[in-house]
């Protein structure tokens, strides 16, 4: 569609406008070719604009309110300065918001009030993110320019541009902030804080207050900042460039000299400054020209304690701190030195002047010599030395001269020992540049520094043109777009005329030659070999001046000044006085220099010509010729490293907070480049958008069939090519669609049609139903009147046959109630009697049952007897076997003692002496043993008899009462005695036959050798029950244990793992941890806990430390079973161990929340926040340059609330199967949600794309579905949903109106998560998606503020990701007992031996 056809009625127009700049004006009159004037609509009437029906020459259109207010300026369909105007307008005053993308740009509008958006939490939340993703900001250029040096190995620099008070030195200091933060040196010299230190120092030495700005650069700083190859700052560099130093000896009104001098006289009564005899400012010639000498809310005294601190953290020690102190207190006193005027152009100067002596003992110069060169000249001639005095104009030019050279020497010194201090060692892999340089400046009176500044600012405007539009060629070609070359403006001419042979330069350093040249003199020959250069101007009204038409703006520079400026000279005679100072520091100032040639690699730069090269060597280099030089090495740094763009707009000159004021924006707009830019786009196709973001916005255009197709790409190809029959309007590229200027728009108006087409419809059903309903209500109230009418003739006869009726029913009333009554008598009689029947036998039954009761307690009696005395006897004779053993036992032990005391007698002894006794025992003990038997045998027979004989009575009895049937299983229990008894018998019977077969084995043994040896016995003694559960190990299966119960566990393969019970690695570990206790070995025990502590802390295992805490921590054992109680340990206490193992599972804990962070955070914020999970609901917008979505048009993998709920499902199922505590699940769950909340709260507050309605729509109905997967996994009481409530109240905000003053109360009511700054700046960036929605006014925000003056809490923007709830282990008794737990083989445990 051609763009002459949009001129239609209802669109609206940019006319140009004396106050505003631009104003806007609605069409009335469709505009046609061929008509002579434009019908046009503004605030004070109608307005024809007139038009060349020839060429017509049509205002600008004005975008769709959709498009205003967006994050990138070339998003805009209409790309023209109005629009630019306009956006930064809508986006600076109503949405608050001071950084907006224009292409590679990043547009800084100085708010002139602190705001809470460079926190360290902003600066991590924009750390990995790509360009685009968040809302503009200065860290997004940094953190792009930071990972494109990590990614393509390749060096970048930051260009920070800007008139005086715009915000140049904030934003280079943020931006190297964020270096600092990001990039941490890891090293004890903490590179990075030196870096940022400093600052304060430059700014101190460098900065002024100016008419502007109260912190304005008086210099040019490029800082390099190095890094190593793991990408972390090693080092930093500085290069200043063009020093104000006439500022040194005067200031304009309401200025301020350099602020290190305040800072110094606020500080003159403190002892260490005593020595430089200092006074108030406004006692000193060069701190008082400017009338003031304070800066309101500046603490001077507080400042030169900053910068104290800042040389010291930078490492200069307080010797040369001493030493630049008294420099600079020794140029106020040379400010202060008086020369007089003697008559005759000659001056003098008092020589017992204090300032005068004050200098020469601080600087140690002497004071005869100075006082005469200050006054006269030496003239060298062929053939001799004449001294020439001086008038006291240049003798007080001379004094101001040498002032300025020192203080450019002082300048310089202390750069180079900033440097370096920040020099580390180490090898530098990469840089960041950040260059904070004065932009384009014209003022009333524009003098040398002004040309020199704009000279630089030419340059720079060379290079950004030739990056844009190599940009702008790589787009094209990367989409596979035939490239056409754009015309932009190339300011090379400009350039020419300034640096080429003949050059204002050129000729400004010829003259310079001569020694009675003057400004006027140079002035003419400009006139005589520029005037041609159409670029070069002659003011009419002015023989003192010329004009140069620079790319911003044409600046008449005042030539005074220009031939002293740039000699920069100081005559040699005070040269030698300060080199032969005995003030080391001074006189070093002033050494002769080498010049040495500088060598430079990188990308050359074209020159306009060769260097000039000085005839000989005593020939001094010019300042503009330095400047060059300087300049031309910036520009190679720069052409070799990638760029990336900041430009500073200062919005008023008043310094008020939030105030615009569009003709000095446009102003800095045109000279800073931004509207170049946009000039450059505009030529091409500026709207561009990919084929996914075109099928949502646009997919109501589509027919049914064109929506059917799978193919999206093709889809949208078909419908664009229907929408628009130009096809030179817009093209197709691999991943992208671009077009003309206009086209956007065009297809916003048919969506916005097809949108209000759609309404009408709903609109016309919707009224029609209500109608329908209207009528069917009115017919069914006429159709009851009518009944009400026509039933009023028959009332009377009505009334007859209803009292007739009535008369009937009172008679059968009465009928039926002496019926009822008679029935009801007889009923009752019958009740009486057959409940008196029914008592009698329930008192005859209740009294049989007692008497069955009774005699049932008289056999409980005595069978409770028989079983108490069988216990008794069975108890008894189970006491005298044991007697019987142990007698036995000490019998046997004492005749081996009376024999090893005849052993000790005599060596030989009768064999068969012994044989016999040892028989006699063994046969008294057998048959003691037999006779036991045939007891417990008859024992046996008669319980047999006797149970025959129970069995028989209780089912007798059984049918007589229940409970005796109770007490008759009890006696079945205590029959089943009988087998254990019988494994006693057995177990003596083993013990009978092992006892014989020892005696067997030692008398063999005997009868061999002739005399009895008795051996100890090697093995170990029998373990009582009570240290069941217990597992053996050698010392050297130490680290085997370690590395398959711990370490080795988790490749194991997964059904491995979970089929195992929870926690049997710390079951395992605790009952060789109780076998050491056991054995009382200490070193093994101790080696066993360091191992397994050491192990530990390289896995995850929380179930594992629980459990061993469950039975060495004081808190766990506190609430231990008994029987938990019972295997604790017995002779160690293992409380050294009980803090480490604590802290340890802290740390574990954390450990495997930051696992699950790691996992579940890429998800986040595209499931919460960009999928749309509400199907219809889109809330696409145009994009510009700086896009998201990067990829094809094909669907990709993307997260969703889906991925999300999955991945949390993982989560909780790992955790359940491991066996963990359902508190410790619930308290994870917890934490997990709580980073869901903050990091999507923390995005929208940074993304204004996301502050939408529909946006809220998506994000509630995504907490509904984290909602309904916590009921799922019945999780409601770990009150994870509560961490989401400040999402959730921030989404609510998102969808309410706002608008009266009862939605501003109803959202300081509800709101109560959200401190103000979140609740201001949600309203601030809260984006309309459609026309249909409404924009937050400016006065709703401020109402809104002011309600929530009062409310206490945080002012922080975002929440801290990073916070760790308190986490509590619960205590959960195990049921498992450790004698019968069984170790897999899958745990290859087999060296552990079962105790």
């Amino acid at each position: 569609m051609a763009l002459l056809e949009l001129y239609t009625e209802y669109n609206r127009v940019w006319i140009p406008d004396a106050e505003h700049v631009w104003k806007s004006a609605e069409i009335m009159r469709d505009f046609h070719f061929g008509d002579n004037v434009l019908e046009l609509l503004l605030e004070d009437g109608t307005h024809y604009y007139p038009v060349d029906p020839s060429k017509p020459q049509l205002p600008p259109l004005r975008n769709p309110d959709i498009l205003v207010g967006e994050n990138d300026l070339t998003a805009l369909s209409y790309l023209h300065e109005p629009a630019v105007l306009h956006n930064l307008r809508v986006r600076f005053v109503e949405s608050r918001i001071i950084y907006t993308y224009c292409g590679i740009i990043l547009v800084a509008v100085n708010p002139y009030k602190q705001l809470p958006i460079y926190g360290d939490a902003i600066i991590h939340a924009y750390s990995g993110q790509n360009m685009g993703d968040m809302d503009p900001h200065i860290f997004a250029v940094a953190e792009e320019a930071y990972k494109q040096m990590a990614r393509n190995h390749k060096n970048q620099s930051i260009i920070v541009s800007g008139e005086s008070g715009a915000g140049k030195t904030v934003s280079a200091r943020y931006a190297m902030r964020y270096f600092a933060v990001v990039s941490k040196s890891g090293s004890k010299t903490r590179v990075e804080d030196k870096v940022l230190a400093s600052n304060p120092v430059t700014e101190a030495i460098g900065n002024a207050k100016t008419t502007r700005n109260d912190n304005s650069s008086r210099f040019g700083k490029y800082t390099e900042i190095s890094f190593d190859r793991k990408y972390r700052i090693i080092g930093a560099n500085m290069r200043t460039y063009l020093l104000e130093k006439s500022r040194v000896v005067f200031q304009a009104d309401n200025e301020r000299n350099y602020h290190i001098f305040y800072q110094m006289c606020s500080c003159a009564h403190l002892p260490e400054f005593k020595n430089l005899r200092l006074c108030d400012a406004d006692k000193f010639r060069y701190t008082c020209m400017g009338g003031d000498i304070t800066i309101e809310g500046i603490d001077d005294k507080k400042d030169m304690d900053e910068t104290r601190q800042t040389f010291s953290l930078l490492g200069l020690k307080e010797d040369f701190q001493s030493d630049v102190f008294k420099v600079l207190a020794a140029i106020l006193h040379l400010g202060n030195v008086e020369i007089r005027n003697s008559g005759d152009d000659k001056s003098s100067v008092s020589p017992s002047d204090p300032h005068l002596a004050v200098f020469c003992e601080l600087l140690g110069v002497n004071a005869e010599g100075l006082v005469r060169w200050l006054c006269h000249r030496r003239i060298v001639l062929v053939a001799e030395t004449v001294v020439k005095p001086m008038p006291k104009k240049r003798a007080v030019n001379a004094r101001d001269a040498l002032a300025k050279q020192i203080y450019a020497h002082l300048f310089d010194c202390i750069i180079n020992r900033i440097n370096t201090a920040l020099k580390v060692p180490g090898k530098q892999h990469a840089f960041i540049g950040v260059l904070d340089i004065y932009g384009f400046e014209t003022f009333d009176i524009n003098s040398f520094e002004q040309f020199c500044i704009n000279y630089a600012n030419e340059k720079l405007q060379q290079q950004f043109n030739l990056h844009v539009f190599k940009l702008e060629q790589e787009e094209y070609m990367k989409e596979d777009i035939p490239w056409t070359l754009i015309d932009f403006y190339d300011n090379q001419p400009v350039i020419d005329l300034i640096e080429a042979k003949m050059g204002i330069l050129d000729l400004l350093d010829e003259e310079c030659l001569f020694p009675q040249g003057t400004d006027q003199s140079w002035l003419q020959k400009l006139y005589n070999y520029l005037d041609a250069n159409p670029l070069f101007e002659k003011p009419r009204l002015s023989n003192e001046a010329f004009v140069i038409q620079h790319f911003a703006d044409k600046v008449e520079y005042q030539c005074k000044g220009f031939l002293e400026k740039n000699r920069d000279a100081l005559y040699e005679e005070l040269v030698d006085i300060m080199r032969a100072s005995k003030f080391p520091f001074l006189a070093s100032f002033f050494q002769e220099e080498e010049q040495s040639t500088v060598t430079s690699k990188g990308v050359k730069v074209r020159p306009a010509r060769p260097g000039v090269k000085p005839a000989n060597k005593q020939l001094r280099t010019s300042v503009g010729d330095k400047f060059r030089s300087s300049l031309s090495l910036l520009m190679e740094t720069l052409n070799a490293t990638t760029p990336h763009y900041v430009r500073c707009i200062k919005p008023n000159d008043e310094k008020l907070p939030f105030e615009y004021d569009s003709s000095r924006v446009v102003q800095q707009l045109r000279a800073c480049g931004v509207l170049e830019t946009i000039r450059i786009s505009a030529q091409s196709y500026p709207s561009r958008w990919t084929y996914i973001e075109f099928y949502s916005r646009y997919s109501i255009l589509m027919l049914y069939q064109e929506a059917d197709l799978n193919d999206k790409k093709q889809t949208c190809k078909i419908v664009l090519q229907r929408l628009i029959q130009d096809p030179n309007q817009y093209k197709f590229g691999r991943t992208k669609i671009f077009f003309r200027a206009g086209q956007v728009a065009y297809l916003e108006k048919l969506r916005l049609d097809r949108l209000r087409g759609a309404c009408i419809i709903i609109q016309k059903h919707v009224r029609g139903w209500s109608q329908r309903r209207k009528y069917l209500r009115m017919r069914e109230a006429a159709i009851i009147l009518q009944q009400y009418i026509r039933g009023k003739r028959t009332v009377r006869l009505e009334a007859f046959f209803n009292i007739q009726a009535w008369a009937a029913v009172v008679i059968q009333r009465h009928f039926r109630g002496y019926r009822m009554r008679q029935i009801y008598q007889v009923v009752r009689l019958a009740s009486i009697t057959i409940q008196a029947f029914t008592r009698g036998w329930i008192a005859r039954k209740r009294y049989k049952k007692m008497m069955e009761e009774q005699k049932a307690l008289v056999l409980q009696k005595y069978a409770r007897a028989w079983l108490a005395r069988r216990r008794f006897q069975t108890m008894r004779r189970l006491v005298l076997n044991v007697q019987l053993s142990y007698r036995v036992q000490k019998l046997r032990k004492k005749i081996e003692e009376q024999f090893f005391a005849a052993c000790s007698v005599t060596q030989v002894v009768d064999e068969s002496i012994l044989g016999r006794i040892a028989e006699n025992n063994i046969e008294i003990q057998r048959q003691d043993h037999e006779k036991e038997v045939e007891t417990l045998k008859g024992e046996i027979k008669r319980l047999k008899e006797e149970r025959v004989s129970l069995h028989r009575k209780i089912e007798e009895g059984g049918q007589v009462n229940s409970d005796l049937q109770e007490q008759v299983i009890q006696l079945t229990k205590h029959v089943k005695v009988i087998p254990e008894l019988r494994r006693d018998l057995n177990n003596l019977q083993n013990q009978r036959n092992n006892m014989d077969r020892k005696m067997k084995q030692q008398s063999e043994q005997a009868r061999g050798i002739g005399f009895f040896i008795f051996t100890k016995q090697t093995s170990s003694p029998a373990i009582p029950k009570d240290y069941l559960g217990m597992l053996e190990y050698k010392r050297e299966d130490e680290p085997r244990l370690i590395q398959n119960i711990i370490l080795g566990i988790l490749p194991q393969p997964k059904g491995v793992v979970v089929n195992m019970i929870p926690g049997l690695p710390a079951y395992i570990l605790f009952m060789c941890v109780r076998h050491a206790d056991y054995l009382n070995d200490e070193v093994k025990l101790k080696s066993l806990m360091n191992a397994i502590i050491s192990a530990v802390k390289k896995v995850i295992m929380v179930r594992l430390i629980i459990c061993l805490l469950a039975f060495i921590c004081t808190e766990f054992m506190k609430q231990n079973t008994p029987r938990q109680k019972k295997n604790c340990l017995q002779n160690f206490d293992l409380s050294e161990h009980r803090q480490i193992l604590s802290d340890l599972a802290i740390h574990i804990y954390h450990q495997f929340i930051t696992v699950m962070e790691k996992s579940l955070t890429p998800a986040i914020v595209p499931g919460m926040l960009e999928h749309e999970s509400l199907q219809g609901i889109s809330s696409m917008k145009p994009t510009g340059f700086r896009k998201r979505s990067n990829s094809i048009y094909e669907d990709s993998d993307t997260h969703t609330i889906s991925s999300i709920i999955q991945q949390l499902s993982v989560f909780h199922f790992t955790m359940t199967q491991h066996g963990m505590e359902q508190g410790l699940i619930k308290q994870a769950v917890k934490q997990m949600f709580f980073l869901v909340g903050a990091t999507t709260l923390n995005n929208i507050m940074l993304r204004k794309d996301m502050c939408s309605c529909r946006k809220g729509m998506q994000i509630r109905c995504n907490i509904s579905y984290l909602e309904e997967w916590l009921k799922e996994k019945d999780l409601q009481s770990s009150n994870a949903i509560d961490t989401l409530r400040p999402l959730s109240q921030a989404a609510w905000l998102l969808q309410v109106n706002k608008s009266t003053d009862e939605d501003a109360k109803e959202i300081t009511e509800k709101c109560t998560e959200l401190n103000s700054v979140q609740i201001v700046k949600i309203l601030n960036s809260y984006t309309p998606i459609d026309d249909f929605e409404k924009r937050v006014t400016s006065s709703f925000v401020r109402k809104v503020q002011s309600l929530l003056q009062d409310r206490e809490g945080s002012t922080q923007l975002m929440l801290d990701t990073d916070y760790r709830f308190q986490v509590t282990f619960p205590f959960s008794p195990s049921s498992q007992a450790l004698e019968l737990i069984q170790v897999p083989n899958s745990l290859h445990l087999g060296f552990l031996t079962r105790i």
